[in-house]
């Protein structure tokens, strides 16, 4: 497992202080403390003996009966204090030489000064050879048992692994490389900010130092490489590893975040590059396993949209559920053989077009799904700015094609995925996204847990900001950006995801969820922190061009309007809204203009019937048809 990423924590405190911040008080301090008390008594006495030459006086015996009890005294405390008790001598390198034979020269001349002139209980010859002779037995107790280590290991070769995280996933993937007959790497050391870890085992490897004394721990062990083992890392720390392995200048390798780990069980297969995802979107989330197995498990479900982005996370995650029948809805079947082979067939693959109402009805009246996410929506701004039609058919109409057939056999739950562009809209995609929202409100029967959940941008979705900057810093750049101000919320797929199959348990009826994406993230500086992470330097490596806003396009993104109401939910990072009521009449009447607007191919009236009549001032720099129908 070469377990590579380009990322380099400053200041090396004295290897002493440090030493003494490491040592260790538990068994196996207490086991090395009773050998290292045994061999001061054998070394001062080999070296009496051979002083003498066998023949050692019974005064000599006196006087070192005297003397024992003091030098075994300062070796113990000397050693304490440079820190050569604890687990460190499992992995015994040049530092830990360093270490015992500092001690050996203190604990000598203490004994010199302070017992040797006060009282020459022994011979000086005696005091100067025990003391060496005490510091070499010392190391070879130490060096041979990393020398036993490193064979019972197998030749311990390979990249050296520093791990930052000394938890339960650490702990498995140690495990598991000591299980390989012929390992690629060697873990030779640990860091973790729980002070109480540090100087213990974890395994046969030490525990060194905290994660801000990564880059000293990492020089003293000569690490190629750093690990993040703890999938419950949020941003900030992941951040803050980075920047400290960026420093140490070796590659940075991570295990993934617990929404991505379905089993809970890390293994060395998931260990991955660092990714952008991991630098913005790693907060942790804590779910109510309990509640959403109670949604799903022995129920059917349907996914539409499942070959996308955001719907195949929905089935991988729900697929982990135990549903009774998950079925999962897409009109292309790349991304729907692709969604298929990702949960190994464990789901019904149902080939269909939302906008075919006779086949979507037909569908619910056949299957009767209990609960529904739906998902299938067009996306892309810019594309749909030019294309209102398809933003209508497809977001509208197959849109309100599903709640009619949902509603028709009483389909208990309705999960609608919106956006922060429903909010206020400036586009036509988020203009249609805000009529799904009504669409599911006015058509919810009486008492149903029909909702929406609206969330902002999410990494690594298809078409997205984040895999269109990967192409262009692969290309040599430049990298584009549409505004120096423009800031979008991000959170990740599967933390989403996690989200939006929290919310739907929580619904109860008719309601909007908003979840909690954190600060927004200016989008020239997700650019260089991109830039950066390629190993490549802004303005030097690869330009960063601001080329304008594109039609339909915001400089920010609200998540709600001033008229919805949010109050708390039981998880901390879920809002529920209450928004103005919606009047069935009208959004009927309103979805079936833009059906005739649509068939007519009346791009005009398509695009004034999305925004109610009242086209938004920021429109009339966008598309050609906004600013025909504002004139």
């Amino acid at each position: 497992m070469m377990l590579d990423g380009d990322v380099r924590v400053h200041g090396r405190a004295a290897w002493w202080t440090s030493a003494a911040r490491r040592s260790v008080r538990g068994p196996s301090d207490v086991a090395l403390t009773i050998l290292d008390v045994a061999l001061v008594g054998v070394a001062y006495a080999t070296t009496l003996v051979l002083r003498y030459e066998l023949a050692v006086p019974a005064a000599a015996w006196n006087g070192l009966l005297r003397f024992l009890p003091i030098a075994v005294v300062a070796h113990v405390v000397t050693n304490r204090v440079a820190g050569v008790y604890g687990p460190v001598w499992q992995q015994a390198s040049i530092l830990e030489a360093q270490r015992i034979a500092a001690a050996g020269v203190v604990a000598m001349g203490s004994l010199l000064a302070g017992v040797y002139l006060i009282d020459r209980a022994v011979p000086l010859l005696v005091v100067l050879a025990g003391g060496l002779l005490t510091t070499a037995l010392l190391g070879v107790l130490r060096f041979q048992s990393r020398l036993f280590a490193f064979h019972r290991r197998g030749g311990g070769g390979g990249t050296r692994v520093l791990v930052a995280g000394a938890g339960e996933s650490a702990g498995s993937i140690l495990r598991e490389l000591s299980r390989m007959p012929t390992p690629n790497a060697t873990i030779v050391g640990f860091v973790d900010d729980d002070p109480r870890k540090v100087g213990r085992l974890l395994g046969n490897v030490p525990i060194l130092g905290s994660i801000d004394e990564l880059v000293e721990v990492g020089r003293q062990v000569q690490a190629e490489q750093v690990l993040l083992a703890i999938p419950s890392a949020n941003s900030t720390l992941v951040r803050r590893v980075a920047d400290a392995t960026a420093r140490l200048g070796v590659p940075l390798k991570v295990l993934p975040s617990v929404s991505e780990l379905m089993d809970n069980q890390p293994h060395l297969r998931d260990v991955r590059d660092l990714s952008i995802d991991d630098l913005l979107g790693r907060e942790p989330i804590s779910t109510d396993l309990a509640s959403v197995q109670a949604l799903v498990k022995g129920r059917c479900v349907l996914v539409t949209g499942g070959g996308g982005s955001i719907g195949s996370e929905i089935v991988r995650q729900v697929a982990a559920y135990a549903p009774a029948r998950l079925l999962v809805l897409d009109r292309d079947e790349t991304h729907l053989f692709d969604a298929m082979a990702a949960i190994e067939g464990r789901a019904v693959p149902i080939l269909l077009d939302v906008r075919d109402r006779r086949a979507v009805r037909e569908l619910f009246e056949r299957e009767r799904p209990d609960i529904v996410f739906h998902a299938a929506a067009n996306k892309h701004v810019p594309l749909l700015e030019s294309h209102p039609r398809e933003a209508v058919t497809n977001n509208v109409l197959g849109t309100e094609n599903l709640v009619t057939a949902a509603r028709s056999v009483a389909t208990p739950r309705v999960v609608f995925i919106s956006t922060d562009k429903a909010v206020n809209p400036s586009s036509v995609m988020g203009a249609s996204k805000r009529m799904g929202e009504r669409l599911v409100h006015a058509n919810a029967p009486q008492g149903a847990a029909w909702c929406a959940v609206r969330f902002g941008n999410v990494l690594g979705s298809r078409g997205s900001v984040v895999p269109t900057f990967v192409r262009q810093i692969r290309s040599g750049g430049p990298v584009t950006v549409t505004h120096q101000d423009m800031t979008r919320y991000f959170m990740s797929i599967p933390e989403a995801v996690q989200l939006v199959l929290q919310a739907a348990a929580l619904a109860e009826d008719r309601e909007v969820f908003m979840l909690e994406m954190g600060a927004p993230v200016r989008i020239v500086d997700l650019a260089h922190r991109m830039i950066s992470l390629a190993g490549l330097r802004v303005g030097t490596d690869i330009e960063v061009q601001v080329t304008g806003l594109r039609p339909g396009e915001k400089i920010t993104e609200e998540l709600r309007t001033s008229d919805e109401r949010a109050e708390h939910t039981s998880h901390p990072k879920i809002l529920r809204l209450h928004p103005p009521a919606v009047d069935p009449g009208i959004v009927s009447a309103t979805v079936q203009g833009l059906s005739v607007a649509a068939a007519e191919r009346d791009d005009q009236e398509t695009i004034r019937l999305l925004f109610d009549g009242e086209l938004p001032q920021c429109l009339d720099l966008t598309s050609p048809d906004l600013i025909r129908l504002r004139e």
